[in-house]
């Protein structure tokens, strides 16, 4: 028997490569289908092993490099193979399959594992059926909603749970068509399903998100009325709601409540602070939020950094774009290389062309392909 660490070694074994050769293009395609051929050849392999079927992490991460580089083909193979072992019968085990044919974005591959497994001996119960709803939304295939709501359970007379609904209202959330999400959730409470903090975070960001600020805020009442307490993810969603209706007196007002009531605010809060800030045109109170957010030991992200150091280049305050470059340099964080280039570009326009160069030798340590203008 192969145990699974070795194989898991092994696999990612099969994706080091050489930092001092770069072949030619043709010659790279080449030696990375042959890679991936490996990998698949090992991957098959090492399924033999019941502890390797067990490493949900590996199969994950395996179909995620072949969706990189869209070998779809090479994902059937592998979890179609996975039909040769016993774990089939083992709905936990068949709904990842399901799920991770969803990611790869082959929803019809997941709709035809659900049809097989009666024939595999594996129960369908609502368990695969909500792999199988979250296959259809990773594969954007939005369209097939309401069809998989009304077909099966009428079909299978499956009972959806409170994690069916709240797929189904990501769903419809995320392809924009909120007066289906709420009937679903009306439809939820009409079946005696309660609905949990997941449900109305999901909706209070489907609302607030695509300014629908008064539609957030009745929703917000309706989860107050059922008990479900707020947390911090539900105040960033109205947050950014605040933040794109540049309503920032109220978005203080809300980071006053949070506070109150014990939440700590996230990087999110803190962006739709910034966001909003920058969108009135008011850099100062933009820049005091930036200096909150690292005084409570919160990291930004690059969201944050694309949102501040284009608007502090803009306004001629390089000296704090160079700052928060020096500390993305020295902590490490994440920032997009265009993002941090607007800084050398806007230094070399105010003629301080030394600085401009440190910039750019700094950035080259740590990886970034800055150039001088």
């Amino acid at each position: 028997m192969i145990k699974s660490s070795s194989a898991c070694g092994r696999l990612h074994g099969i994706f080091k490569r050489s930092p001092s050769f770069r072949p030619p293009a043709a010659a790279t395609a080449t030696k990375k289908r042959s890679t991936l051929e490996k990998m698949v050849s090992r991957f098959k392999k090492c399924s033999e092993s019941s502890s390797f079927r067990s490493r949900y992490d590996i199969y994950a991460i395996t179909v995620k490099r072949l969706i990189k580089y869209n070998r779809l083909s090479m994902i059937n193979e592998i979890l179609d193979h996975q039909k040769n072992f016993p774990d089939m019968t083992n709905e936990t085990f068949t709904a990842h399959l399901i799920y991770l044919y969803g990611k790869a974005g082959m929803f019809d591959d997941a709709r035809k594992l659900f049809d097989e497994m009666p024939d595999l001996k594996c129960p369908r119960t609502v368990f695969s059926f909500n792999a199988l709803l979250l296959a259809c939304i990773n594969a954007r295939r939005f369209d097939e909603i309401k069809k998989l709501l009304a077909d099966f359970r009428s079909e299978l007379g499956i009972t959806f749970d409170v994690v069916s609904y709240s797929i189904a209202i990501n769903g419809f959330c995320k392809m924009g068509d909120l007066v289906s999400a709420e009937m679903v959730f009306d439809e939820m409470i009409k079946s005696d399903v309660e609905p949990n903090l997941i449900t109305f975070n999901t909706l209070l960001n489907g609302f607030y998100l695509n300014g629908k600020f008064a539609d957030g805020e009745r929703i917000w009442s309706r989860m107050v009325e059922m008990n479900v307490v707020p947390d911090v993810r539900s105040y960033n969603a109205k947050l950014h709601a605040l933040a794109l209706e540049n309503r920032m007196k109220e978005a203080t007002e809300v980071v006053e409540e949070m506070r109150d009531k014990g939440l700590e605010l996230d990087v999110f809060s803190f962006n739709a602070l910034i966001r909003g800030f920058l969108n009135g045109e008011d850099l100062e109170e933009a820049k005091q939020w930036y200096g909150e957010m690292r005084r409570h030991g919160c990291e930004p992200n690059r969201v944050t950094f694309q949102f501040l150091i284009p608007f502090l280049c803009e306004k001629g305050d390089v000296g704090f774009a160079v700052e928060i470059c020096e500390e993305i340099f020295d902590k490490k964080w994440h920032a997009r290389a265009e993002v941090l280039q607007l800084v050398v570009d806007r230094l070399v326009m105010e003629a301080k062309i030394q600085d401009a160069e440190k910039l750019v030798q700094d950035g080259k340590k740590h990886k970034y392909e800055l150039l001088m203008p």
